[in-house]
C-alpha cells in the first residue's frame, strides 16, 4: 500500500476552485464552438500581454511546445545544438530524431542554470541554436546568454516550463531569448486542465507556420501556380480548404501539420488561472521563505540565491547538501519517516541510455552529475500547502538534518 505523507509532493501545483469550475460550465454550455474558438484567442492574447511579446500560440503540451519550437530551427544534418543536461528529457526529445549533434553545456553549481562560460566553450561554426531552461523558475543569466547569441548568429530557446511568474530586471522569462516555451501540465505553476502548452515569439513569420502547423497544414514555402483547375475558378463559398490550394503550388515541404488545438474548456480555465498566477506565486515564494529561514541553522546546506532584481517563482524549491557531512540519501530517506515526500530533478540528461548511445557519457558535466548523486535536494512548494502542513515540513527538515548531519 502506497505511504501516505503528511507532507505531499502534490501533483497539481496550483489550486482549483470554483471559478474554474464556472469556467468550464460557461464554455459547455454556451453552444459555441469547443475548439478553435474565441475563448483560446482570449487566452493567448492575454498570456502574450503577460510576458510581453508579439505572439502566444497555445498548444496541447509543453511537450508539443518544445517540439514545435525546435522545429523551427530548421536544423540540417550535421547541426549543432547547445543545451543544459539538467532538466526533463521533453527539453530536448525532438532532437534524438535529428541527425544533429548535442552538446551539453555544464551548470552553475549555485543556480542548477546552463553555465553561460560553458556555453561559449562549446560553440563551434555549426552550432545553430541554445536551448536553455530556467530551473526550478529561478531565471538564467539571459544577459550573457543573449550575448553569446548575437555573437555567434544563434537562435536561443527558452524552456520556460518552470518560469512562469518569475521576472528577470523587469522582463519575463518565455520573453527575453527567441523563442519561448510553456506547460500548464497539472504540476505546474497554472494549468489547463492537466495538460496544455504555449510557445511564444516576436517573429510573425514563425508565429504563422506555427499556426498553420497546429491546425492541420502543411509547413512549407508556397509560389505562386502557374494556371488553375480545370472548371475552376477558385474556392467555392465555405470550402475547407484554404484559397492557397487554387492558387499556388509547394515550393519547400518542412514538415506535415498536426491537431495542437487547445480546447475551448482548457483555455477558459487557463484565462482564470492566469488571474490568479500573482497570488499562486506569492504564496510558493513564502512557503520558501520559510524553509530558507529553517535551513539557515545549518552551514552543512546551501540555499537558494535569489539576485537583485530577480523574482523567483519557486516552481521547485532546490537545496544542496554538503556531501562530506551529508548523505543525501539517507536525508531523502529521514524526511519520508517524518513523513514529507521529496521528488529529485532531474537525472543528468547525458546520461540516459538514448544519450549515451548518441556518445555522450559521465564525466561530460561534473557539476550537474555531482549535484545529481551527492548533493540536490527538492522539498514540496506548491499553493495546496497549508500554513500547518508548511510548519510540519520545516519541523521535519530541521529534525532529519539534525539526525543525518556528521559532525
Amino acid at each position: 500500500m502506497p505511504q501516505r505523507y503528511a507532507v505531499p509532493y502534490s501533483p497539481i501545483g496550483s489550486r482549483l476552485d470554483e471559478s474554474d469550475v464556472a469556467a468550464v460550465r460557461e464554455v459547455m454550455l454556451s453552444e459555441a464552438t469547443l475548439s478553435q474558438g474565441l475563448v483560446r484567442e482570449r487566452f493567448e492574447a492575454a498570456f502574450a500581454e503577460h510576458i510581453g511579446v508579439r505572439h502566444a500560440l497555445s498548444v496541447t503540451s509543453g511537450t508539443v511546445a518544445l517540439e514545435l519550437a525546435i522545429h523551427l530551427l530548421d536544423l540540417v544534418p550535421g547541426d549543432e545544438v547547445i543545451t543544459t543536461p539538467q532538466t526533463y528529457q521533453a527539453t530536448i526529445q525532438p532532437l534524438l530524431d535529428r541527425d544533429v549533434r548535442v552538446r551539453f553545456a555544464d551548470v552553475d553549481p549555485t543556480t542548477a542554470n546552463i553555465d553561460p562560460e560553458r556555453v561559449a566553450e562549446l560553440v563551434t561554426p555549426r552550432t545553430r541554436a541554445i536551448i536553455i531552461v530556467h530551473y526550478g523558475g529561478l531565471p538564467a543569466d539571459m544577459d550573457t546568454l543573449l550575448r553569446v547569441a548575437r555573437d555567434h548568429d544563434l537562435i536561443l530557446v527558452e524552456d520556460a516550463a518552470h518560469a512562469l511568474g518569475s521576472v528577470l530586471h523587469g522582463h519575463r522569462p518565455g520573453g527575453i531569448g527567441h523563442i519561448g516555451c510553456f506547460s500548464f501540465h497539472s504540476s505546474k505553476n497554472i494549468t489547463t486542465l492537466g495538460e496544455g502548452g504555449m510557445i511564444t515569439t516576436d517573429r510573425d513569420d514563425w508565429a504563422e507556420r506555427l499556426r498553420r502547423i497546429r491546425g492541420n497544414e502543411a509547413d512549407m514555402v508556397l509560389t505562386p501556380r502557374r494556371g488553375g483547375f480545370a472548371k475552376s475558378s477558385g474556392p467555392p463559398p465555405g470550402a475547407l480548404y484554404p484559397g492557397e490550394a487554387y492558387t499556388h503550388d509547394c515550393l519547400r515541404f518542412r514538415r506535415a501539420g498536426t491537431n495542437a488545438t487547445l480546447s475551448e474548456a482548457a483555455a477558459a480555465v487557463g484565462l482564470v488561472q492566469l488571474g490568479k498566477l500573482p497570488k499562486l506565486v506569492a504564496r510558493r515564494q513564502a512557503i520558501a521563505a520559510r524553509l530558507m529561514t529553517e535551513l539557515a541553522e545549518f552551514d552543512t546546506v546551501r540555499v537558494p540565491v535569489v539576485p537583485t532584481g530577480v523574482e523567483h517563482a519557486f516552481h521547485l524549491f532546490t537545496f544542496s547538501v554538503d556531501p562530506l557531512c551529508i548523505d543525501r540519501d539517507e536525508l531523502v530517506r529521514c524526511l519520508a519517516a517524518e513523513g514529507v515526500e521529496t521528488y529529485l530533478r532531474y537525472f543528468p540528461l547525458h546520461l540516459l541510455p538514448e544519450w549515451r548511445a548518441r556518445g555522450h557519457d559521465y564525466g561530460e558535466c561534473p557539476a550537474a552529475e555531482r549535484s545529481w548523486f551527492l548533493e540536490h535536494m527538492n522539498l514540496p512548494c506548491h499553493p495546496r500547502l497549508s500554513d500547518t502542513q508548511v510548519e510540519l515540513l520545516a519541523t521535519a527538515l530541521n529534525c532529519a538534518l539534525t539526525k543525518v548531519t556528521r559532525r
